[in-house]
């Protein structure tokens, strides 16, 4: 018997993907808008529609997220251009889940800075010398990024111990990092929000990119989100996708949807039960949205 959990379920995938094909993705539907227009500009909303979106979003959000992270904790981490209300948007829909989400940590532009990248090793090394990840990874950004996640995650939510806050004070004095709701515990799961693609950031995309895989390892693991234009060349999601850590680091490229943020709440769920995949617009291989 067909219920109406499953009718709204069902709607609601539909307007998620028409958010993300449409109202985001930068592919041919992109292309095919600009055809229409005729002017080869802006692929601009319809603010009477992305009202719309928000509002259905919002109705349905509970139905497609009740208990889906029950258990779970999450640090939400951010960089550098990063919207606020995105971030802001995530947090509230990882608590929908069943989450607790334990604190927010940015990623300052020295950290994501290569040129800086001997200094961030240094402060990895020097801080966490006794972790397993640190000493015994081949690269700079996964000793810097097993750190990190010596920091901010563990197998289990437990309190922050004596280790995690000596490894935040020294990236933190180092201005590598700062920390806007400092992390009680140490969380199960780390997200990632980064921001739009710019002129000049693919290095630091690719650092970013290099972090996560690092963060990886440990916990549940991590999730790259971003807006649509984070999966173009040069952006933090495009850089995921296109490295080694491709097919074990989620990633979302919807975050500049209220539908999107659902999604990336979805793709946490399943980063979770070890079903990792790229989700969001037409460059998504997973797709819309986890099946």
């Amino acid at each position: 018997m067909i219920t109406f959990r499953y009718h709204l379920v069902s709607v609601a995938a539909i307007l998620i993907a028409l958010a993300a094909g449409i109202a985001l993705g930068s592919g041919p539907l992109d292309d095919a808008g600009d055809t229409l227009r005729g002017d080869g500009g802006s692929t601009a909303v319809d603010p009477a529609v992305a009202s719309f979106e928000e509002g259905f979003a919002g109705r349905t959000a509970g139905g497609l997220l009740e208990d889906r992270l029950k258990g779970q904790s999450v640090v939400v981490l951010t960089v550098p251009g990063a919207s606020q209300a995105e971030v802001g948007g995530i947090v509230s829909d990882l608590q929908a889940a069943g989450a607790e989400v334990t604190g927010q940590v940015e990623l300052t532009s020295k950290m994501l800075d290569a040129a800086d990248r001997q200094f961030a090793e240094g402060v990895a090394q020097q801080s966490a010398a006794d972790v397993p990840g640190v000493s015994s990874a081949t690269d700079s950004y996964g000793r810097i990024g097993a750190a990190l996640a010596r920091a901010l995650l563990a197998d289990e939510t437990t309190p922050a111990d004596q280790t995690a806050a000596t490894i935040r004070s020294a990236f933190a004095e180092g201005d590598l990092l700062s920390t806007p709701t400092p992390p009680a515990n140490l969380a199960t799961l780390a997200v990632l929000v980064t921001g739009p693609q710019r002129a000049g950031t693919a290095d630091r995309s690719t650092v970013i990119a290099a972090l996560a895989g690092a963060m990886n390892e440990t916990g549940k693991g991590v999730i790259v989100a971003g807006p649509s234009s984070s999966s173009t060349d040069g952006g933090a999601v495009k850089a995921v996708r296109d490295g080694a850590f491709a097919t074990s680091v989620s990633t979302v490229d919807v975050t500049d949807s209220a539908a999107g943020r659902i999604v990336t709440v979805l793709a946490a769920a399943s980063q979770v039960d070890g079903e990792p995949g790229a989700w969001g617009t037409s460059r998504s291989i997973g797709g819309a949205l986890p099946k």
